[in-house]
């Protein structure tokens, strides 16, 4: 039997970044994971990791274009900072919503991946962020699909869901395990 405790956070948010950092390393340690996927959409998530020897760090924002044309919320400046301690940042569209976000709005209706997405966010938001650039890490090839990893992700802003998965490229995304949860916001 593995004991494991869940630290469980009264309410979501970026106040619990740093915490949630620490005891997604402390894990990768303990559970002897080398790959660590961060969501961090502006980088600002991802420069408050303080200590990552050791590890395999994925870095996932956003597509370029979804506010303005051509434009990404990280920085280049904050890329080239990620990129110059070892991490791999990838820009890609959301597993769980891409195109079919842009059918639902043109035509109305929900789609399957947005079926999934919002099935997801019944556990937490921070939960579909961690199975969604955890698929995107695989996609891109900065993960091997179906090893395990922890994920790091949020409920807008910062980060307060850690979890243990193992997670498959977005083609084969139903093949993913939830393995257990370090710590996520109960609101």
């Amino acid at each position: 039997m593995i004991e494991s405790k869940t630290v469980y956070y009264e309410k979501g948010g970026p106040e619990h970044t740093e915490a949630t950092l620490a005891l997604a390393v402390d894990a990768c340690t303990e559970l002897g994971i080398h790959d660590l996927v961060i969501a961090s959409s502006s980088g600002r998530t991802a420069l408050a990791l303080q200590d990552a020897a050791g590890l395999n760090v994925t870095v996932v924002t956003i597509a370029y274009g979804q506010g303005e044309a051509g434009g990404n919320p990280m920085s280049e400046e904050t890329r080239r900072e990620l990129q110059a301690r070892g991490y791999h940042v990838v820009s890609a569209a959301h597993a769980l919503s891409g195109v079919e976000r842009c059918l639902s709005t043109t035509f109305g209706g929900v789609y399957p991946a947005e079926i999934m997405a919002h099935t997801l966010r019944m556990i937490g938001r921070g939960t579909k962020v961690c199975v969604e650039c955890s698929a995107m890490a695989a996609d891109a090839g900065c993960i091997v699909g179906g090893a395990p990893v922890i994920a790091v992700g949020g409920s807008g802003g910062g980060a307060d869901t850690a979890i243990v998965l193992r997670p498959e490229v977005s083609a084969k995304i139903l093949k993913t395990k939830v393995d257990r949860f370090l710590c996520k916001p109960i609101d």
